[in-house]
């Protein structure tokens, strides 16, 4: 049975929004959408129920408009696929977030073509990431008790917190939903897997500021898993009440 990737689509006009979703049914069946918004804030709302593995959104939206959007979302979902749509007139000004690892942009009125192109693209980049999943999470996962499934989890997240993990991809190769993976492990761990994630990074960041001077606050957040910043600075401090140079100072 082929894997279904979860789509939401955020655009104002609900003409465009709708020829729009039409348009994802026909150009590739493995794309299913879930959810569909008018406006940024309810793109967000949506977005955060059902953690989608791609969005595609206008630019130009009311309330919040797509940038920030994408930029609310990589905070919580920075795995989630982002694909930015505008008019002529935007187009520059959406090529601004390419700093946020969008994935593409595509002009208004979207090409059946273009858009056809765009999911095939994030499909195999999908379908790379799961073949290196299956290596570790294959069939014989079925004979296991929740509690070994939830220690496997655990193991692979200690092994590879440093990288980018899918946690949708390696509950689909256990045949489970994404909900009931995270359930199985807070049961053993008292917390979700996203969130064991964020420990051992923020862990293992603060023990390099400690003892390793030579490395910039930069270099930190890229070995431990984030390739931006500012994004590091504020996981950081959300856990531990201090920016990574005020915890950096007040160590010395």
């Amino acid at each position: 049975m082929p894997m279904k990737y979860t789509v939401v689509v955020a655009e104002d006009e609900e003409l465009l929004l709708n020829n729009l979703v039409q348009k994802i049914q026909k150009a590739d069946g493995e794309f299913e959408v879930i959810g569909q918004a008018q406006t940024g804030s309810q793109a967000y709302e949506i977005i955060q129920k059902s953690n989608p593995d791609v969005v595609i959104t206008d630019i130009r939206m009311p309330v919040m408009d797509g940038i920030t959007l994408l930029t609310k979302v990589r905070e919580q979902f920075p795995l989630t696929k982002f694909v930015i749509t505008s008019g002529f007139s935007d187009f520059e000004y959406a090529r601004s977030a390419i700093a946020l690892k969008v994935t593409d942009y595509l002009l208004k009125p979207v090409d059946p073509e273009e858009l056809s192109n765009v999911l095939l693209k994030i499909k195999k980049e999908f379908q790379i990431t799961k073949a290196s999943y299956e290596e570790v999470f294959h069939n014989d996962t079925a004979r296991m008790t929740p509690p070994q499934i939830a220690a496997l989890l655990k193991d692979f997240l200690v092994e590879n917190y440093a990288q980018d993990v899918n946690l949708n991809l390696i509950a689909n190769i256990m045949n489970y939903s994404p909900s009931y993976l995270t359930k199985i492990f807070c049961q053993v761990y008292e917390q979700t897997p996203s969130k064991y994630i964020t420990n051992l990074r923020i862990s293992h960041a603060q023990r390099m500021l400690l003892h390793n001077p030579e490395l910039s606050i930069r270099e930190i957040g890229e070995m431990v898993g984030y390739h931006d910043q500012g994004y590091f600075s504020r996981i950081f401090k959300k856990q531990t009440g201090l920016s990574p140079f005020e915890f950096r100072g007040n160590a010395s």
